[in-house]
């Protein structure tokens, strides 16, 4: 499988820690920026073949994108970032799209999400964690949570896609981008009949898969990892003071 690494955006509040840095992926945690924890991640994992990084100008040359195949610019919404990332790739393979501040993925978490992606029958495929299972090794890791049915769930960092389908998602990834943070802006995105199981926390994942692949005229579906290391990122500039503990308290001794 070929991967996809979106490191664009303009700098924000996490990038203003390392001043002069094109933006937050290239923040420095543990002596390594974010995005070469990310593609040294994706360096491990012998399925993954080809590894596009999607850049801003500013960042070409920079030392933490040498594990990169290919940089390409970034655009200046998620949506013109992605469709400069799956330019050329086969229409009808999936394509592994991860985001460039997860500090801790590994090799394990991503060869999972890969099994599942691969085994699922679908054009789509969304990382998620139950609340349990990431509280049980990140307890101290803050998320937005899904109550659904099923149980409790936060977004991972990481999907996969068929470049076929990119047209008829493009229109929705722009709010999907503004809304990733509130479970309640997710659920409106898909029908207020949605959004009303939501709230009453009757909504099942089978069901949110079934809106989600009638909106897009394709097949989507959840990825329950089991991994939590594919769904810790750093949004906050306290992220980045959590995640240099994280991995002080993992590093061989």
């Amino acid at each position: 499988m070929n991967a996809i690494v979106l490191a664009g955006g303009p700098p924000d509040a996490v990038a203003a820690l390392a001043p002069g840095v094109p933006n937050k992926c290239f923040v420095p945690v543990a002596g390594e920026t974010l995005v070469q924890r990310t593609l040294s991640a994706l360096r491990d994992v012998p399925q993954i073949e080809r590894i596009v990084a999607v850049v801003p100008a500013a960042a070409r040359g920079d030392a933490s994108l040498a594990l990169a195949d290919e940089l390409r610019q970034d655009g200046s919404r998620i949506g013109e970032s992605l469709r400069s990332g799956l330019a050329g790739f086969p229409p009808g393979d999936l394509v592994l799209v991860a985001s460039a501040d997860l500090p801790v993925l590994n090799r394990a978490a991503l060869e999972e999400f890969l099994d599942l992606a691969a085994r699922a029958p679908a054009d789509l495929i969304y990382a998620c964690v139950e609340r349990g299972v990431h509280r049980a090794r990140f307890p101290e890791v803050p998320h937005t949570w899904a109550h659904l049915r099923d149980g409790t769930f936060c977004g991972g960092g990481c999907f996969a896609l068929r470049p076929r389908i990119f047209p008829a998602l493009a229109r929705f990834l722009d709010r999907l981008g503004a809304a990733r943070k509130n479970p309640l802006e997710l659920a409106a995105i898909f029908g207020y009949d949605i959004l009303a199981r939501y709230a009453l926390r009757s909504l099942s994942i089978a069901a949110a898969e079934r809106r989600a692949s009638e909106l897009l005229g394709a097949q989507v579906r959840a990825a329950l990892c089991t991994h939590p290391e594919i769904a810790v990122n750093v949004d906050r500039p306290g992220d980045l003071a959590l995640a240099e503990r994280i991995l002080a308290s993992s590093a061989p001794a």
